[in-house]
């Protein structure tokens, strides 16, 4: 009864499709969710999330995968953000404020005028993610980014920790701060963009801040948020997934409140443990 229960989603191969795609970005959205949550950037995150908006709509129109319409509108308003918050006396949120509202309202603008000539453009799976439509080039390319994202984290894992803690610090240590925030950035753009096809525009950073931030409630050392975290958004991840198919509900929310269930136990927890 068991095995039938988590083996029968299975028969269909969109379904493996997506199992694998979970699995990644339960992997790879936590480990950025720890250094997101140190450095207080959960506004940033959701900013960026929304900001692709008229990437993935300008893809749409010329009849390519989202993916590469977000990538480079990712990167650009991630460069932006870094941009105009160290070159003019505008606080970090402020600008974040208003590269999110405009370039959101822009893709919303867009999707309405276009929707009824273009029969792909869908704003309901842009929101909240469509899981269901990953194909076998979506996953090589999503793969091939994870794989990429892990290994500059890795490379320089020691460095976005100490500038992370410390800026001032680092930059007198004779590191590169701003170079590496910068890193972040993109790297971070990047990792949004894997996500937003599974969990959509709107739920993001329910997968990227939400598991690491339950991991924090119950560990202290960096490096074991990043772990427990990742346990947690696989967790998530393959659950929602599974309440997705049974249910027949959107993947993106069912996953978020999984993730968001998790963080409700581990505050629970942090209270009895105090």
């Amino acid at each position: 009864m068991v095995y039938d229960f988590l083996i029968d989603p299975f028969q269909y191969t969109f379904m493996t499709k997506a199992l694998i795609a979970c699995v990644l970005i339960g992997i790879v959205c936590p480990l950025f969710g720890a250094h997101v949550i140190n450095r207080e950037m959960g506004f940033m995150t959701d900013a960026l999330a929304h900001a692709v908006l008229p990437g993935m709509v300008a893809a749409y129109v010329v009849d390519l995968n989202p993916f590469f319409g977000a990538v480079p509108m990712g990167i650009i308003v991630a460069l932006s953000i870094g941009y105009i918050v160290r070159k003019s006396n505008i606080s970090n949120d402020t600008s974040i404020g208003i590269l999110f509202s405009g370039l959101f309202a822009l893709g919303i603008t867009s999707i309405s005028m276009l929707e009824p000539q273009n029969s792909t453009l869908n704003i309901e799976s842009i929101l909240l993610g469509q899981i269901a439509s990953i194909s076998t080039n979506d996953l090589y390319v999503y793969g091939t980014l994870t794989v990429f994202t892990l290994v500059i984290m890795a490379f320089f894992h020691r460095q976005l920790i100490f500038v992370g803690f410390d800026f001032d610090g680092a930059k007198v240590a004779g590191l590169s701060s701003s170079k590496l925030d910068y890193l972040l950035l993109v790297l971070l753009s990047l990792v949004i963009v894997i996500t937003l096809q599974i969990v959509g525009v709107i739920l993001v950073v329910g997968l990227l801040i939400t598991p690491a931030a339950s991991a924090s409630l119950l560990v202290n050392h960096f490096s074991k948020v990043i772990i427990l975290g990742i346990l947690f958004g696989v967790v998530s991840s393959i659950c929602g997934l599974y309440i997705s198919y049974y249910l027949n509900l959107p993947s993106g929310p069912a996953i978020a409140l999984i993730s968001t269930s998790i963080f409700g136990l581990s505050f629970l927890k942090k209270l009895q443990t105090n």
